[in-house]
């Protein structure tokens, strides 16, 4: 499936891209670049950032900017709002996020806070300040990057199930609020996904099943914007969402945190061996 024929005429000319980096985010800066739109790069290493704003350059002929931000500052909307005053943005994907894995008491508190600040605050206050222009230019999109966790309350992942619970109640809603604006919004909720996001949670790669890679996530993205408010990634992924909507919560949170806590204490015995 491509992406639709209209792309860049309906997002561009410009894409703001958060959590750019790496993982995801780096194939949606990559992907919206192959469609001609010119983007701001939005994360904290700037060395990264560079580099791939140079690669898209030079790859295809647009113009990139990268803004060294880190989004869990209290300021990082006023320096976001500064590196797009003079840009006609129209698409904002708000991707950038991490995880915590392990019992919710035993997490810090300062990275629970900033957990909560990035995946929360960041797109709450993201999509409050650009929807309006988005609404002045009559047409665009929103895409927030979820977590199949956002449907149910993980156990031995508390704290990030919440905050993608959150992300999917934001997104689902501003999707009717905007369609009548000819705005088009998309929580992506994907599964395992092949990033170095699951290394920081202390969670082994060949522990993963059904690991999909970044840019298949990122396009199956790109390409259900403007379709539904909702895209799970990947079809196991759906059916499992489905069949535990089905079964009593209950069993569906045991179910969720049980695969969770396998792996993090796998990781554990590893890492204390």
């Amino acid at each position: 499936m491509a992406l639709r024929k209209d792309f860049a005429q309906r997002y561009g000319p410009w894409a703001a891209v958060t959590g750019a980096s790496s993982g995801i985010g780096e194939q949606f800066a990559r992907l919206v670049a192959a469609e001609g739109l010119n983007v701001i790069l939005v994360a904290r290493r700037v060395d990264r950032l560079e580099a791939l704003a140079a690669e898209l350059r030079q790859e295809h002929g647009i113009e990139v900017e990268s803004a060294a931000i880190d989004l869990s500052k209290p300021d990082f909307l006023e320096l976001l709002l500064e590196a797009c005053a003079d840009k006609d943005i129209g698409l904002v994907i708000s991707n950038a996020g991490f995880g915590l894995k392990g019992l919710h008491h035993e997490m810090p508190l300062e990275r629970l806070s900033a957990m909560l600040d990035v995946n929360c605050r960041a797109p709450l206050l993201l999509t409050n300040a650009f929807a309006p222009r988005l609404i002045e230019r009559k047409r665009g999109g929103i895409l927030l990057t979820g977590s199949m966790e956002g449907f149910f309350g993980v156990p031995w992942s508390a704290g990030y199930s919440a905050t993608k619970a959150f992300v999917l109640s934001l997104g689902e809603a501003m999707w009717s609020e905007l369609r009548r604006h000819n705005i088009d919004v998309l929580v992506l909720a994907p599964g395992a996904t092949d990033t170095e996001t699951h290394a920081g949670q202390g969670i082994a790669r060949e522990d993963l099943v059904g690991l999909k890679s970044p840019q298949e996530v990122a396009r199956l993205g790109l390409e259900h914007l403007g379709r539904r408010p909702v895209y799970v990634s990947g079809l196991l992924n759906r059916l499992y969402i489905g069949v535990c909507g089905i079964l009593p919560r209950k069993w569906a949170v045991v179910s969720m945190g049980a695969g969770v806590r396998k792996v993090v204490l796998k990781n554990r015995k590893r890492t204390d061996a």
